[in-house]
């Protein structure tokens, strides 16, 4: 995918054209690596051009299997074949008294393979197999690079097979970290690019054998500092929003692209001002940096795999630590964005039950949940007189503890009570209405043991805080667990009725409650 950003140029190249006697058990004798339009000589040398001795030049791919004339000589003709190419010639003139048969080539990266000098005499025959391996480097953006781009670098030989390794190294001779793609064979990059990144790069060659000789490639980068890039192309996902405990661990999405380097941004809940926004954690995979400034976050693990350019993060959050987070994952300058906003909440007690009870303790109940935090009940229709009574939803917590919440579903007309914040409202049933299901909304946040007593607790005093329970009809349409009881009272029931448990206010989840047992006492 990043072929397309190939930017040639002309680097001062180290002309080291590395020949090495290969082991016997390959195709060849010697390896020349040469950078793409470089010349390169391969020696082949022999007797004078007399009699019948006779010179044939010839290539073809590694993989193929006939080979392809590029020139022939005697000591009467000279002709050149059909694979010569206005790049390949005789390096002496007068090759024909001087015996030096060698080829000089400037090849494109497609002329990279096997090539063979045949001297025939006679009946015998004298034969040197090269492998020619043509290197190519490119860059993008070109020079000057714009400040806070990112910088990539490539490097690609033909054939691949020729070379044991390709590195890149920084200005000032430090190693890059690299990777090897199909597409654009070996690829390193710099992100986020400042003006102490401008210098020489290296890129350095090595052949299989003799690791002492190399190829090093040098290409020259300047940075403008006066422009700035303008991340323009920025792609958003859907905002999450969601509630942990705190002290517990969290994961923190990310965009599911890979990236070149990730940023996450916080800002807190007392504030709608973005320009409070504050960057708690920064890394590169590049360069392997890492800045944060927060030790409740840590970059995840399996399935995800930083190093490689999939982030998420672990968060251990404070009860402080809620808000709005946005994590940007950045590759070739391309953004993608993830919000979440997260609340945080202190878990009080344990949960070890939940379960829906009738008067009618031979009567079972099926319970169901569809989100978490709430048990539904439903009653079968039509409603019988042993059906209509008291519905008991009782929460077991760990400690011991019992707390019940009784849900009534009478055979008398409508009536409305109300006492200290606590109302309820029923509605007469009759065989002709489809009866509903019964839910206890246990969360207000998908945690099942966050605060979950305090919603049902009637009896005791467990919490400063407070809940309104209403009775609401749901229609055949999506739920609403927050409508309005003036709505429902002014609608016929339809299919079923829930307990709905729901906060007052922003920061008053449980004055209701509060209020309830005061009148109580």
């Amino acid at each position: 995918m990043e072929s397309g950003f190939f930017c040639f140029i002309l680097a001062s190249c180290l002309a080291v054209y590395s020949s090495q006697t290969v082991s016997s058990n390959t195709d060849w004798d010697e390896v020349v690596i040469v950078k793409q339009n470089t010349p390169a000589t391969l020696v082949c040398t022999g007797a004078r051009l007399q009699g019948d001795i006779s010179i044939n030049w010839m290539v073809k791919s590694v993989d193929a299997d006939e080979w392809k004339l590029i020139l022939f000589a005697s000591e009467e003709k000279k002709f050149s074949g059909g694979a010569s190419k206005p790049s390949m010639r005789l390096a002496d003139d007068n090759f024909g008294s001087t015996g030096d048969f060698s080829l000089v080539v400037s090849p494109e990266v497609a002329d990279g393979g096997l090539y063979s000098c045949l001297i025939k005499k006679q009946e015998k025959e004298k034969e040197r197999i090269f492998l020619l391996a043509v290197l190519k480097v490119g860059f993008f953006p070109p020079v000057p690079v714009p400040y806070y781009s990112t910088l990539r670098l490539f490097a690609q030989v033909n054939p691949s097979i020729s070379v044991s390794k390709i590195t890149w190294t920084a200005p000032g001779g430090h190693p890059m970290k690299t990777e090897k793609w199909s597409t654009s064979g070996t690829v390193t990059k710099v992100p986020q690019v400042r003006n102490d990144d401008g210098g020489n790069y290296t890129c350095t060659v090595y052949p299989w054998g003799n690791f002492t000789s190399v190829l090093a490639v040098h290409v020259d980068v300047s940075v403008d500092a006066s422009k700035v890039i303008s991340f323009t192309n920025i792609s958003h996902s859907n905002e999450i929003s969601t509630a942990t405990q705190a002290q517990k661990s969290f994961l923190l999405t990310c965009p599911s692209s890979q990236g070149d380097y990730v940023l996450l941004h916080w800002l807190s809940p007392d504030t709608n001002n973005y320009n409070k926004m504050k960057l708690v954690y920064h890394y590169d995979r590049w360069r392997g940096s890492t800045s944060k400034h927060s030790n409740k976050l840590r970059l995840a693990g399996p399935p995800y795999n930083p190093v490689a350019g999939n982030f998420s993060f672990i968060l251990t959050p404070d009860l402080k630590d809620g808000g709005l987070y946005i994590c940007d994952v950045s590759l070739n300058d391309v953004i993608f964005s993830q919000r979440t906003r997260l609340s945080v909440l202190k878990e009080r007690y344990n949960v070890q039950g939940v379960e829906w009870k009738h008067d009618n303790k031979g009567r079972r109940l099926n319970m169901s949940s569809n989100s978490p935090g709430t048990i539904t009940t439903t009653l079968s229709l039509p409603i019988t007189p042993d059906a209509a009574g008291n519905y008991i939803c009782t929460l077991q917590l760990k400690n011991g503890q019992s707390i019940q919440a009784v849900q009534v579903v009478p055979g008398y007309v409508l009536h409305e009570a109300f006492c200290c914040g606590l109302k309820t409202t029923s509605e007469s049933v009759t065989p002709s209405f489809p009866y509903p299901s019964l839910s206890a909304l246990l969360l207000l946040v998908p945690l099942v043991s966050a605060a979950v007593g305090v919603l049902l607790w009637r009896q005791k005093h467990i919490s400063d805080r407070g809940i309104e329970q209403s009775l609401s009809v749901q229609s055949g349409e999506a739920e609403n667990i927050y409508e309005n009881p003036e709505d429902i009272r002014q609608a016929p029931p339809q299919d079923s009725v829930y307990m709905d448990l729901k906060p007052r206010g922003d920061n008053d989840i449980y004055k209701e409650l509060e209020r309830y047992e005061q009148c109580q006492g």
